[in-house]
């Protein structure tokens, strides 16, 4: 199967081909960064070695198929072809589309605005009372947000992060395709999930950014652990020999006792 989509704005014909050669028993996965309302035509194109007779096809979106969507599908040039155009007027639009040809074959578009790069695996480590620099950044292939948001999880919420609001101690800095956070006067209250916000026309595109803070103890916590362990056994080696030389001197006392009696 071959898959190729085509998108178009209301302005200007934009076209995007993208071609694959995948088997039917294989899934295709197509991701369409989609970064202002457009109507997008989405086109599929199955070539089947063996023609099923009476062969229909549909379209899914996130799972659930779009009502009206079923149409029969006829070979042409020994392939069968399904296209629908789509209107994304908003950020409902988005999500995971897919042309599906009877039981046979499928392949899925995933629509999302996009993604952000270089964000770290792990946390980001500092000290109570320090300040640290969250940063974000846009795929350098990819359009430029208009804007920045920067936002800190508070339980299920996501809390936007107002750099204005006494004591001040957030900073945020916006340079074209990349943000940066301050946080400054670190305490341990600060750690937690941060969230940068690209935001574009249609949707924002969050990337999560984890921050913990630490007290200068806390690296020391390891040593302390293995000195007081080095201590407890020193001290019941000492207490066991102090036993042991006890033993043997109330034995060695009873042993001269014994003998001066007999004598």
């Amino acid at each position: 199967m071959s898959v190729s989509w085509t998108l178009l704005s209301c302005q200007m014909l934009l076209l995007y081909t993208s071609r694959r050669d995948v088997h039917a028993s294989q899934s295709h996965v197509e991701k369409v960064a989609v970064l202002k309302p457009v109507s997008l035509e989405l086109q599929c194109t199955w070539g089947a070695d063996n023609k099923p007779a009476n062969l229909s096809g549909h379209w899914r979106k996130d799972g659930y198929e779009i009502e009206n969507s079923h149409a029969p599908l006829q070979p042409d040039n020994e392939q069968y072809h399904l296209r629908r155009v789509f209107g994304i007027v908003g950020e409902e639009g988005l999500g995971n589309y897919s042309c599906v040809f009877g039981d046979q074959a499928q392949a899925d578009f995933i629509l999302a605005v996009p993604e952000l790069s270089g964000l770290r695996d792990k946390p980001i480590v500092s000290y109570v009372g320090d300040s640290v620099v969250l940063e974000c950044k846009a795929g350098e292939s990819e359009a430029k947000p208009g804007a920045w948001n920067w936002y800190r999880a508070n339980g299920t919420e996501k809390v936007p992060i107002d750099a204005d609001q006494e004591p001040r101690r957030y900073r945020i800095r916006n340079a074209g395709g990349e943000t940066k956070l301050t946080v400054r006067n670190l305490t341990e209250a600060d750690s937690g999930s941060y969230f940068c916000g690209a935001v574009y026309n249609i949707s924002t595109s969050l990337g999560p950014v984890e921050l913990r803070v630490i007290t200068f103890m806390e690296p020391l916590k390891p040593f302390l652990a293995i000195v007081a362990e080095v201590v407890v056994l020193v001290a019941a080696i000492l207490l066991y020999e102090r036993r042991r030389s006890r033993t043997g001197s109330d034995t060695g006392g009873e042993k001269q006792t014994a003998q001066q009696i007999e004598a």
